[in-house]
């Protein structure tokens, strides 16, 4: 009970004070999820529940909610004329987390099966200490009694019998153990298959609210949680070289809270609450002399807008440097002792049944860490103490502007006035091709999807189809035989800051076939994404040294080398190509090695890089070929890297 000390001027005694006496209630409410905003890197979940308060104070609790709640994060709405006195955020140690029917009848079976082979393991004994009892007991006869042979016949008879019996059910009894113990091994195995874990505790809030009279209220009450997330993956569709490209955007939707999500309103959403949202403080640094030691501290940071893809169980990739591959560096599932090193190639491959990282290293080089994010990651390692700094904007891509700087297109305009009525300024508000509305902030893009989703806690996936685009594409080949004698077909197109892309996976599909898997990295490019569409068989490519009888020489204590190439390229397709061609010339980067005499041909020569190009137009059954050349010059002492 609660007393509450007040003028008695109700009383008629306005001078004096009296003590009212309060009562105190309690009771557990039921809630419902209403809706569910998805970060990249957890959600934010939305709970409703009606419930009737009594004058005075209530303690409200809701119950049955996920462990992993962030207590800043709880807020509650729709408490009319009440006030709260108190917010608590608890784990219930004694209620567990409701599992799925899947779950709960694999978990019925786990008991069942265990508790027969417990059974089987007590008959097993039981008939191995019955024949130890019948063969410490065949004595057939003791001091005062004699045994006659009838006798004797009778208990040998006797014998065999029960020992035979013994043996073929110890028999049986195994092989149905082993047979249990074969299910139970399946049963294990789904387990793994569902993400289940043993039975976790749940969460609880307790709301302390004060009512000067009895009131029903409409409770919305909203919090973020963890070990909840999103990434895109992407369906990327050529039917042919001269249509435009289909685009179809997923959100690969993924929660383990320990609360299911039934039947919910879900908003995808590009923000991630788990970014580091400090802004960086430059202060003045002052020189002055150190040790030989001393290695520069100071290293920015690389940023990447990449995501754990909880679907990736195996990765590959390659392990570059500025010169080339890195055989033998080293790539770690952070926080594991799982490890495994690239080959000559600087390939490598590494199963991921656990973690989210991968740590890449080699020494010499700056360690880079990334998250999980595509089944195939190639990284570039720097040899220098600091990291390129890469600093990533994005604006909203707006129309005409309207009322709040809103840009609004095909939207029904019960709509419009709800986010009008949210004073929402300067948020773009679109509806995609599915149908859902696209709200395009400052810094996040919001997919509030119309259609309702059930999403269980069992951290597997459920795809949600967020947007499609035709896009107007350029389609060419590729090739850099110095690199890879294969001819990849691309596509490319501008204006994509429109699309609200993130990096991640995409399945490839042209002319009606899945050609492969890519990767959309829009960070990568300013004003072109081009993306690749997989190896086309029917357009080869060849590169080969051209014999010289002087390509090496000497003169004094000089080595010359002189290297010519050529390259031949074969469309073997009915229809004719457009294709970039690209090779190189080496720079030097020793006042002792000198690169001279270059021969580049009709190719466009990039003097800074080396870099060769050529653009070629190539019929159907037709041949090309291109030759370039160049000298190197070094002491005859030294090797170089050829």
């Amino acid at each position: 009970m609660l007393f509450i000390y007040a003028f008695a001027k109700a009383y008629n005694q306005p001078n004096k004070l009296v003590c009212i006496e309060e009562t105190t209630s309690e009771k557990s409410i039921t809630s419902d999820v209403s809706q569910v905003t998805v970060y990249l890197n957890g959600a934010e979940v939305e709970r409703i529940s009606n419930t009737f308060i009594k004058q005075g104070t209530t303690i409200l609790t809701f119950e049955n909610l996920s462990n992993t709640i962030d207590e800043n994060s709880i807020q509650v709405a729709g408490l009319g004329e009440a006030s709260i006195l108190s917010i608590n955020y608890g784990i219930d140690y004694l209620t567990k987390q409701k599992n799925t029917e899947e779950v709960e009848a694999l978990q019925k079976d786990k008991k069942d099966i265990t508790v027969r082979i417990k059974k089987i393991n007590n008959q097993i004994l039981g008939l191995q200490k019955e024949e130890e009892v019948i063969n410490l007991n065949q004595k057939l006869g003791s001091t005062t009694q004699e045994i006659n042979l009838e006798k004797i016949k009778a208990l040998a008879t006797y014998y065999r019998q029960r020992i035979t019996a013994i043996k073929n059910e110890i028999l049986d009894a195994e092989q149905k153990r082993q047979e249990l113990n074969i299910q139970l091994q399946d049963i294990l195995k789904q387990y793994n298959e569902l993400n289940i874990t043993e039975q976790k505790s749940t969460g609880k809030i307790t709301l302390k609210i004060n009512s000067e009279q009895q009131t029903s209220l409409s409770l919305k009450l909203t919090y973020n949680v963890a070990n909840a997330g999103w990434y895109p993956i992407y369906d990327l569709k050529a039917k042919t070289i001269n249509t435009p490209l289909d685009l179809s955007y997923k959100a690969h939707v993924y929660q383990n809270t320990g609360a299911a999500w039934d039947d919910v309103s879900l908003v995808i959403s590009t923000g991630d609450p788990s970014t580091n949202n400090i802004k960086p403080k430059v202060n003045t640094k002052y020189l002055q002399f150190v040790s030989n030691y001393y290695k520069n501290m100071n290293r920015r940071t690389k940023t990447h807008n990449y995501k754990y893809n909880a679907n990736v169980k195996r990765v590959t990739g390659i392990i570059m440097e500025e010169n080339g591959p890195l055989p033998g560096a080293e790539v770690i599932i952070k926080g594991t002792s799982i490890v495994t090193q690239t080959d000559f190639d600087g390939r490598y491959t590494i199963e991921v049944p656990n973690g989210k990282e991968l740590v890449f290293s080699y020494v010499g080089y700056q360690t880079q860490e990334l998250p999980i994010y595509a089944s195939t990651m190639n990284v570039t390692l720097d040899g220098t103490n600091n990291l390129d700094e890469v600093i990533v904007t994005a604006q909203g891509v707006k129309k005409e502007a309207k009322a709040l700087g809103y840009a609004v297109s095909e939207v029904a305009s019960e709509d419009i006035e709800r986010y009008l009525s949210g004073n929402a300024s300067g948020v773009a508000i679109n509806q995609t091709a599915t149908g859902d509305i696209k709200l395009e902030g400052l810094t996040a893009t919001r997919f509030e999807i119309k259609k309702n989703y059930s999403i269980p806690s069992d951290g597997d996936v459920t795809v949600i189809e967020v947007d499609t685009f035709e896009i107007p594409a350029t389609y060419e080949y590729f090739a850099a035989p110095i690199i890879n004698e294969n001819v990849f077909l691309t596509a490319s197109f501008k204006d994509w800051a429109r699309y609200s892309l993130l990096p991640g996976e995409a399945n490839v599909y042209f002319e009606g076939s899945f050609s492969g898997k890519t990767f959309i990295d829009p960070l990568a490019t300013t004003e072109e994404l081009t993306v690749s569409l997989g190896v086309d068989p029917n357009v080869a490519v060849t590169r080969k040294q051209v014999d010289n009888f002087k390509a090496t020489s000497f003169i004094g204590s000089q080595r010359i080398v002189d290297n010519t190439y050529e390259i031949k390229i074969k469309n073997n397709k009915a229809t004719p190509i457009h294709l970039k061609l690209v090779d190189r010339i080496p720079k030097s980067q020793h006042k002792e090695i000198k690169v001279d005499d270059i021969e580049t041909g009709d190719a466009a020569y990039e003097k800074e890089t080396g870099i060769l190009k050529w653009i070629l137009d190539i019929d159907s059954n037709s041949n090309a070929e291109k030759e370039f050349s160049y000298e190197i010059r070094y002491p005859k002492a030294r090797r170089i890297n050829l």
